[in-house]
């Protein structure tokens, strides 16, 4: 007898992950016992900020899922583990990110790069799961009008992680490191996610009439 998926406990699950990810990153934030604020107290508090709110956009991303169906699979369960697994990685290169952009830590060309790479590998995998999440949802969901608002999010995060790999290429091959061009390119995301929400709209307004 095949048994029912409890969404419930998937979700109660998830959101330990996450808690978990925000502990880690509170264990790591390093600061002075002392009460006087230093440049380093400020620069921990501002790293310890920027990749907190990370964290509670990524599980925004994730809980929204969540809301727009409710088709639960052995393949979601696992895209979703794969996801969560990600994540709890992704706050720590993310960090040292931010700490090199405020120009605390002094990195050579090869550990910039590495630094990106891993950077970008993490936003795209972490992606690449929610867009498989919903692709997976929508080839299983019957409801037309559903369904189609589940394809548009695949799409839309698929688009997140071309960006990703995009660059993954220029940090790899060390195009315009002296500009931050890997950091540079997410700039994309805006108007390559407007174009693609016109085009599908427009694509199936076409379909329906």
């Amino acid at each position: 007898m095949k048994l029912k998926h409890n969404i419930s406990r998937i979700e109660a699950f998830s959101d330990a992950v996450f808690a978990v990810a925000a502990t880690l990153m509170v264990v790591s934030f390093d600061m002075d016992e002392t009460i006087i604020l230093h440049e380093s107290n400020i620069l921990n508090f501002a790293t310890f900020g920027i990749s907190f709110f990370v964290l509670v956009g990524l599980w925004w991303v994730h809980y929204n899922f969540f809301r727009r169906t409710d088709y639960m699979d052995n393949w979601i369960i696992a895209f979703n583990a794969m996801l969560l697994f990600v994540i709890l990685y992704y706050v720590f290169p993310l960090k040292s990110l931010i700490t090199t952009w405020f120009g605390k830590e002094r990195l050579s060309i090869d550990g910039f790069v590495l630094l990106f790479e891993l950077y970008s590998l993490g936003f795209a995998l972490i992606f690449l799961f929610l867009s498989l999440m919903y692709y997976r949802a929508y080839r299983k969901t019957k409801d037309i009008e559903s369904s189609i608002d589940l394809l548009f999010y695949s799409r839309h995060f698929a688009i997140y992680v071309l960006v990703a790999c995009a660059s993954v290429l220029v940090a790899k091959f060390q195009i315009g490191l002296k500009f931050v061009l890997p950091g540079i390119i997410y700039a994309l995301l805006g108007p390559l996610c407007y174009w693609h929400g016109l085009h599908f709209k427009k694509k199936f307004k076409t379909l329906s009439e």
